[in-house]
C-alpha cells in the first residue's frame, strides 16, 4: 500500500494540468448507452449513439470518419474541438436517457493524428478519459525524441492536456502471439520502476537489461505504473487517464516489444494498476467538480470523501454501476491491447465505501469489498483464465482467506521481520520469519501468498543492515560484506518456502541507497557498478541458484513442510517424493549450537557448497557461526 506521506509527497510534486486525451475504439462490457446509472431522463430530441461505436473514438468508413462517445449524465450542453474543426466547437449530440454525448467527424484523414478536447456546460474543457495518448503543455517538452520519437507538437493556442486520435496507427506484429505463462506456484517476480532501472527510462533500454534478469532466474517482471500520470518522473501512482500509455518511458509499440522481448525470454509481464483513486487533473474528477477541484457530489464515479486512514488521491466509488463498468473497461484494454499476463492492484483494500478512520478497523473484514473483488476476479478470469491477480490488500487474515481461495494473490510484507534477521536484533520488533508460510495465515490455496523483504514502498535491506545493525566484537551487520552474506541467507529462506515470491529491483545486488534519499519518490541512483563488485556479485549468484532451484525441483512446491523461524536458528524442512530440503540459518551474531532435526539420517548434500555431512543420530547437533547458513538436501538438486 502507499503510505500517506510517499503519497502526499505525489501529489505535491505532480502538477495539477488540464486533462485531456484521444482513444481508438474498444468493446464495451455493458450496455452502451450509459445504463450504468438509473435514470428517469428523457431528451425529446435526443439520440442514440451508433450502433457499434464504443466509449472513445471509434473509427468507420475506412478510417475517414470518426465517433466520439462520452458518458456525461446531467450536462446541459458538450462540444468537441480539435484539429480538425480549426478548435471550434461542434454541438454533440445527447442520447434520449441524458448519459451520453456523441458526434460524428467525417471528412479525416486516416493517416494524420489528430489533437482534441471536449468542452462540457460551454466552460470545462476536458480530455477523453479513454484516450490512448495525451499531450501535455507541462510535461512533454522535457520527454526526449530517443525515447517518444515524432511526439506531436501540442497545438499552438490551446490550454489544458489534450486527447489524440488517430485511425491508421503502425500495428505492432507480435513475435510471440502467445505465451505460457509460468505456473503460479513457481512465480519469482521482479518488481521495478523504469524511471530508476534504466538511466535513460526507456522501454528500448530496458530490452537490452532483460539477459541480466534472465541469468538472474526470474520469471515474471512486475513494472510500476506505465499508465499516464501527472509529471514525467514519479512512481506512477498519481494516475489521470488509465488507457493512455505515459510517454516518458517510450510508445505504444515499445512497450509492446518490451513485453515480447519478455515473453521470449520465458517471463510474464505483470502490471501496478491504480484503480483506487485518481488525481486532479483525470477528466473524470473535472466533468463533475467543486470550485475546489475535488469530485461533486453529482459525480458518478468518485466519493466525495476519502472513506479510509491511507487515501490521498480522489477516491474511486467502486459500489457505483459507473465506476464498475470504467475500471473492466481499464482491466480489458490493457489484458487485450498489450497481451499483459497480470494485474497487482494498487491499494485493493480501499475499494470500499465503508467509513474507517483507523486501519484496523479498515483492515477488518469487508463483505461488500469482498463481493466486490470476486466480481473483478471473475470478469478478467472470464476473459483469460489464467491471468495473474494480485491484491495489495493487507486486511484481515479472515478476508485475505476467502480472496486467496479464489484464487487471487495477497501480498504479504515481510520486510520488519527481515530487516531485524538480517540486522541480527531478535526483539523490537521480533525476527520470526514464520510469515513466509501460507498456513500462517489460514489459507487453505497454497500459491497465494507473494513473500518479499522489499519492495518499492519498503526501506532496502542493506541500507537497515550498514545503518543499524547488531554486533558482537568484531563480527558486525553494519559491514558491508558481513550484511551482503546475511542478505544471501536471508533470500536462502524466502526462497525455499511454497508459493509465489517477489524481489525489488537491485535487491539481488545489496542496493542500500535509503528510499528516503531524495524525497521518498524521488528519483534514487542507477547504480549498475554494483554489478562489478565481488561481494555483490556474488549475492547476485547466489539468487540466481536459489532461484533456478525454486523453480526446477518440486519440493519446493510442497505442502508437506516444517519450520521453526522464532529462534536465533532458523530451519525449514521441505518434504517430497522426489527430495527432502533443510534449510539451516543462523541469524544471530555470535556461534549458536543447535540440535537439528533432519528428517531421516544418512548423507545430506550441501547444493551451497557442494559437500555434504553424513547425519548419523537425530537430533544432529550443529555449530554454526554468526550468518552461516546452509541448504541441505537427501538427494542432489537440480
Amino acid at each position: 500500500m502507499k503510505t500517506n506521506n510517499a503519497r502526499f509527497i505525489l501529489v505535491m510534486l505532480a502538477a495539477f494540468a488540464l486533462a485531456g486525451t484521444g482513444c481508438t475504439k474498444k468493446s464495451p462490457d455493458v450496455n452502451l448507452q450509459g445504463n450504468t446509472t438509473t435514470t428517469t431522463t428523457t431528451i425529446p430530441n435526443g439520440k442514440p449513439v451508433p450502433g457499434g461505436a464504443s466509449d472513445g473514438a471509434t473509427f468507420i468508413n475506412s478510417g475517414t470518419s470518426v465517433i466520439l462517445n462520452i458518458y456525461a449524465p446531467g450536462k446541459t450542453t458538450m462540444s468537441v474541438i480539435g484539429d480538425f474543426n480549426n478548435w471550434t466547437p461542434a454541438t454533440m449530440n445527447e442520447t434520449t436517457d441524458g448519459t451520453r454525448w456523441w458526434i460524428q467527424i467525417d471528412n479525416i484523414d486516416p493517416n494524420k493524428e489528430y489533437a482534441y478536447q471536449y468542452v462540457a456546460d460551454g466552460t470545462i474543457k476536458i480530455a477523453d478519459p479513454y484516450t490512448e495518448k495525451v499531450l501535455d503543455p507541462s510535461n512533454d517538452s522535457y520527454i526526449p525524441a530517443s525515447v517518444y520519437p515524432n511526439l506531436k507538437a501540442y497545438p499552438t493556442g490551446q490550454t489544458g492536456i489534450v486527447s489524440t486520435f488517430q485511425a491508421n496507427q503502425t500495428a505492432y506484429s507480435w513475435k510471440i502471439p502467445t505465451f505460457a505463462r509460468p505456473a503460479q506456484k513457481n512465480l519469482v517476480i521482479y518488481e521495478l520502476l523504469v524511471r530508476d532501472f534504466v538511466a535513460n527510462h526507456s522501454y528500448q533500454t530496458l530490452i537490452d537489461t532483460l539477459s541480466y534478469l534472465s541469468n538472474l532466474g526470474v520469471n515474471a517482471i512486475e513494472v510500476l505504473p506505465v499508465n499516464e500520470f501527472e509529471g514525467n518522473s514519479s512512481w506512477g501512482y498519481n494516475t489521470n487517464f488509465m488507457f493512455a500509455l505515459d510517454k516518458y518511458y517510450g510508445t505504444k509499440n515499445a512497450y509492446k516489444a518490451f513485453i515480447d522481448a519478455c515473453h521470449a525470454k520465458g517471463m510474464a509481464v505483470i502490471q501496478d494498476i491504480v484503480l483506487e483513486d485518481q488525481f486532479g487533473s483525470s477528466p473524470m474528477v473535472r466533468l463533475y467538480a467543486t470550485s475546489s477541484g475535488s469530485p461533486a457530489a453529482d459525480n458518478p464515479w468518485f466519493s466525495q470523501t476519502v472513506t479510509h486512514p491511507s487515501g490521498v488521491g480522489y477516491q474511486l466509488n467502486h459500489q457505483n454501476a459507473a465506476t464498475q463498468y470504467y475500471a473492466k473497461n481499464v482491466m480489458k484494454y490493457w489484458m487485450q491491447e498489450y497481451h499483459i499476463d497480470g494485474f497487482r492492484f494498487d491499494q485493493s483494500k480501499g475499494y470500499t465505501q465503508t467509513v474507517t478512520t483507523t486501519d484496523a478497523a479498515w483492515s477488518s473484514y469487508d463483505a461488500s469489498r469482498v463481493t466486490l473483488w470476486k466480481n473483478y476476479n471473475n470478469y478478467i478470469k472470464g476473459i483469460d483464465p489464467n491471468f495473474y491477480v494480485i491484491l495489495e490488500h493487507f486486511a484481515d487474515n479472515s478476508e485475505q482467506t476467502v480472496l486467496a481461495n479464489e484464487g487471487m494473490m495477497m501480498w504479504t510484507n515481510l520486510s520488519t521481520p527481515g530487516y531485524q534477521a538480517t540486522m541480527g536484533y531478535p526483539t523490537g520488533p521480533v525476527w520470526d520469519l514464520s510469515g513466509l508460510f501460507y498456513d500462517g495465515y489460514g489459507f487453505t490455496a497454497p500459491y497465494n501468498l507473494v513473500q518479499y523483504f522489499e519492495s518499492h514502498d519498503e526501506e532496502r535491506n542493506m541500507y537497515k543492515n550498514e545503518t543499524y545493525g547488531n554486533a558482537s566484537g568484531s563480527y558486525s551487520t553494519k559491514n558491508i560484506a558481513t550484511g551482503l552474506k546475511r542478505e544471501e541467507m536471508l533470500a536462502t529462506f524466502l526462497m525455499a518456502s511454497p508459493g509465489p515470491k517477489m524481489i525489488w529491483q537491485f535487491q539481488e545486488l545489496g542496493y542500500d541507497i535509503s528510499i528516503d534519499q531524495n524525497g521518498r519518490v524521488g528519483e534514487k541512483p542507477i547504480l549498475w557498478n554494483y554489478n562489478t563488485d565481488v561481494n555483490r556479485r556474488h549475492l547476485y549468484s547466489v539468487f540466481a541458484k536459489l532461484i533456478k532451484m525454486k523453480i526446477n525441483n518440486p519440493v519446493f512446491t510442497s505442502t508437506n513442510f516444517k519450520y521453526s523461524l522464532t529462534g536465533a536458528v532458523k530451519t525449514i524442512q521441505m518434504l517430497d517424493n522426489t527430495a527432502n530440503v533443510m534449510v539451516i540459518g543462523n541469524y544471530d551474531v555470535v556461534t549458536q549450537t543447535a540440535a537439528i532435526t533432519f528428517p531421516s539420517t544418512g548423507i545430506w548434500y550441501d547444493n551451497m557448497t557442494a559437500t555434504s555431512i553424513s547425519v548419523t543420530s537425530l537430533p544432529y547437533s550443529m555449530t554454526l557461526a554468526p550468518g552461516e547458513y546452509h541448504v541441505y538436501s537427501d538427494k542432489r538438486l537440480n
